[in-house]
């Protein structure tokens, strides 16, 4: 992969960063501005099902934030761009699809397979 390409990578990741942070932020303070009685217990219900809604969210924002980090990481060590399984290169149409992937298309492809027959 060129150099350009790296460059490109990460400021894409960098600002995927970026985004996922504020979004973090968002939710944390959607969060914290809702401790009030409920006289209906249906309302109740509402908040909290919107409540635990909005902490599958921040989980998934925290993985993604875990993945732009391990993707930046690699870009740095020299690695990003190589499938972790067979060490190939990741073509990069596949990168830019998902720029924290560290399976070529192959490898990926396998992986589903058998996550299906096991029914994972």
């Amino acid at each position: 992969m060129e150099q350009k390409d790296i460059d490109s990578f990460k400021d894409m990741l960098n600002g995927m960063m970026e985004e996922a942070l504020r979004q973090s932020d968002s939710t944390i303070e959607d969060m914290t501005d809702n401790n009030e009685a409920f006289a209906d217990p249906a309302d109740r219900a509402t908040v909290e099902s919107d409540r635990a809604f909005t902490l599958r969210i921040r989980d998934r924002e925290r993985k993604l934030i875990k993945k732009i980090k391990g993707a930046l990481q690699r870009i740095e060590d020299g690695t990003y761009g190589i499938c972790e399984e067979c060490g190939d290169e990741i073509g990069v149409p596949r990168l830019k699809a998902r720029p924290v992937t560290r399976l070529c298309i192959g490898c990926k492809s396998r992986q589903e397979e058998d996550e299906q027959l096991r029914g994972d």
